[in-house]
């Protein structure tokens, strides 16, 4: 038991080391590629791709459960090159976003060094506490894949449909000219201010559970909690509103009748 638990320890030790050097390399790259661009942006573009190249990094690295970490594997690479290429189509040609450029006004000649470690640097730690439940579910072989997991692959379906469902709808909104100026209040924007957040959060809370039936990937929940943590009150449903509420008529309406993350009924107002 001992020499079983030694073994799995020896194996997430491997399998994070994989991780933090994929991670270095790929925010390296894109960090170079942003300095020709100029262009900090596509540090959003590659956050998807990240997680899909870790999975396969760990899959190659480790020896677990092939049931499961073919699981985790395929799930984080579907959510992830779905969420890339959304952003790439969404993004590119539409030149750099306004945060980075109001950094890019603030530092100046240094915004380059300062990008590396408070940009790409940042984003690239939160990938790799994130991708936690990918990492370290694939390291042990028992037990193996049981109602747990199946309950991660439905949580996870729920995440992805609330997400991809999600953006299309808003897409489909913004390209018809009739909606100029309006707030988007159809669909599953009807029950929830920010479906794809939602689901974002549901997509990594069951990858979550599929690696917690294993003891080494409870220790993976933290990356859902993070992830929530991060899109709940800091980047994502908090600092959106904040904008809306400055720049779009009626949003204080929408505000006041709809929940800003888990989704239900409207209120009446």
């Amino acid at each position: 038991m001992i020499s079983a638990a030694i073994f799995a320890l020896a194996g997430a030790s491997l399998v994070m080391v994989g991780a933090i050097v994929a991670i270095a390399c790929m925010m390296l790259t894109v960090w170079a590629i942003s300095l020709v661009m100029r262009d900090a942006s596509i540090v959003d573009i590659a956050w998807g791709s990240g997680f899909v190249l870790v999975a396969w990094v760990t899959f190659w690295l480790s020896d677990g459960n092939s049931t499961r970490s073919l699981l985790l594997t395929v799930l984080a690479t579907i959510w992830g090159l779905r969420l890339s290429i959304y952003l790439a189509k969404r993004n590119l040609g539409h030149g750099e976003d306004f945060r980075y450029q109001a950094m890019r006004r603030k530092y100046g000649a240094r915004f380059a060094i300062v990008s590396l470690y408070t940009v790409f640097g940042l984003q690239g730690l939160l990938m790799f506490v994130v991708s936690l439940p990918v990492q370290l579910g694939q390291v042990q072989t028992e037990p193996g894949f049981g109602v747990i997991g199946g309950l991660g692959v439905l949580v996870w379906g729920v995440g992805i449909y609330f997400e991809a469902v999600g953006d299309a709808q808003l897409a489909r909104f913004k390209r018809d000219p009739a909606n100029k100026g309006l707030v988007m209040d159809q669909g599953l924007w009807r029950y929830t201010r920010h479906p794809n957040y939602f689901g974002d959060s549901c997509v990594w809370w069951g990858l979550g559970l599929i690696a917690a039936e294993t003891s080494n990937g409870v220790y993976g929940l933290i990356g859902p909690v993070v992830m929530t943590i991060l899109l709940v009150k800091v980047s994502g449903v908090a600092m959106l509103d904040r904008s809306l509420l400055k720049r779009k008529p009626g949003y204080e309406n929408y505000v006041a009748t709809t929940s800003a993350f888990f989704p239900r009924p409207p209120r009446r107002r």
